[in-house]
């Protein structure tokens, strides 16, 4: 959806992204895509009856929540890898965390992370600011090209489909703590980047002038 009188930054931001998934295949500047989500911790107040022969597994309808947990998604779709850091909260000190992660950690010999991610007020470069001293902050800053979806438009941020991917094949259940979310996660990880599950993105900038055009004539 394009939000009202606001078509011209939407149409921008949207083919900038869209070029970038273009681009081919480079290990000296991989494409990751950055995005987060929160779970929250719920505990059984009984003991689930375990599945049995034509019949699921059954829960209490009652049970005991113990607050959330973040997850930042990390999403590389052209090296088939992804990584998620399990935090307790969603600060921008948190997310400069994880970027330094990904910058000396995930991707050190890069010469360049090319970033997508959604337009959060913490998903900024400040925030390297906010964690780390001047001279710090500035070389990450420069480690990575910065790129945003956008508003309304986080659709086309590739780590939002890993995260549903996440959502449906791990975290649809309840965990009681976040221990055991960590645990749980990692082991999705360990499968999902075992077979480098790739991303096989299509719509491209071509694709979505014909679709505002059909839908905003005036454009």
């Amino acid at each position: 959806m394009i939000p009202p009188k606001a078509n011209a930054q939407f149409v921008a931001a949207m083919e900038d992204v869209l070029q970038v998934y273009t681009r081919p295949h480079d290990e000296a500047q991989p494409l990751v895509c950055l995005d987060e989500t929160s779970k929250q911790l719920v505990a059984e107040t009984r003991t689930p009856l375990p599945m049995q022969p034509g019949q699921p597994a059954r829960h209490d309808y009652e049970y005991e929540r113990n607050g959330t947990a973040n997850l930042f998604m990390l999403f590389a779709p052209l090296e088939g890898w992804r990584h998620v850091k399990v935090t307790d909260r969603r600060t921008a000190v948190d997310f400069a965390h994880v970027l330094k992660d990904l910058s000396d950690i995930h991707f050190a010999a890069a010469a360049k992370i090319v970033l997508v991610q959604d337009n959060l007020n913490t998903h900024a470069p400040a925030a390297l600011y906010e964690a780390f001293p001047p001279q710090e902050a500035r070389r990450l800053v420069e480690r990575f090209e910065w790129h945003y979806t956008p508003k309304h438009g986080s659709w086309l941020n590739m780590a939002e489909s890993e995260l549903a991917i996440l959502s449906g094949q791990c975290l649809d259940r309840r965990i009681p703590d976040r221990p055991k979310l960590e645990r749980e996660v990692a082991a999705w990880l360990e499968r999902r980047n075992a077979h480098h599950a790739k991303a096989d993105w299509r719509f491209t900038a071509a694709d979505a002038r014909i679709k505002l055009k059909s839908l905003y004539p005036s454009l």
